[in-house]
């Protein structure tokens, strides 16, 4: 179980630290809001990453891997969400979330619900920890259990990568207050979600 249990937190540490959707939206949302805004939105990213630890467990992630039509929708969902998270933050003008209108302050793409939906709506994450998970699980161990103490090393492992970023972010977030900087960033931000939606939308 302890060899196991090392391959699978190294595994997962090379893993956590490939940045994907989640990491560009939490330092979206640190540019945009500051750190309190980053904060949420990584609780936002745990919480999904959480409930597909558990339909892992319970088997429901190998209910969409068989399923084309239903992974198709969510894959196209999550496509959406990261096309419409990019051409926001180019539309943003490098503006402070304090700066930008009520309205669009409510939308999905702030906080929390934006780190959850980013998550949720991207079917590789299921299928990865459906995938991932039980091949590191012992013979003679319960698969289910065993799984989900996995899935909540690698959720753990996350935040504390999350929480080393925000927390080294505070040079990084002095220098992030200058307009053209903030211009610069919304801009490379928006391309590399538009990037990620179309190559999520495609493959």
């Amino acid at each position: 179980m302890l060899v196991s249990l090392g391959a699978f937190t190294v595994a997962a540490v090379l893993i956590v630290l490939l940045p994907g959707p989640d990491t560009l939206v939490v330092l979206r949302n640190l540019v945009r809001g500051g750190r309190a805004t980053a904060v949420q939105t990584v609780l936002g990213v745990l919480s999904g990453l959480t409930v597909w630890v558990v339909a892992a467990a319970l088997g429901l992630s190998a209910v969409l891997r068989a399923s084309h039509d239903a992974y198709l929708a969510l894959r196209i969902a999550g496509a959406v969400y990261l096309l419409w998270l990019g051409v926001s933050s180019l539309r943003s003008h490098g503006r402070p979330a304090a700066e930008r209108p009520a309205r669009r302050r409510s939308l999905i793409g702030q906080g929390y619900s934006a780190g959850l939906a980013t998550d949720l709506l991207n079917p590789k994450v299921g299928v990865f920890f459906v995938t991932f998970l039980p091949g590191f699980v012992p013979a003679g161990y319960p698969v289910g259990w065993v799984s989900v103490a996995l899935g909540g090393i690698f959720v753990g492992l996350t935040a504390l990568y999350f929480a080393v970023l925000i927390l080294a972010s505070g040079r990084v977030t002095t220098w992030m207050s200058t307009a053209h900087i903030r211009r610069r960033l919304d801009r490379a931000t928006g391309l590399v979600l538009i990037g990620f939606g179309l190559k999520l939308a495609t493959e």
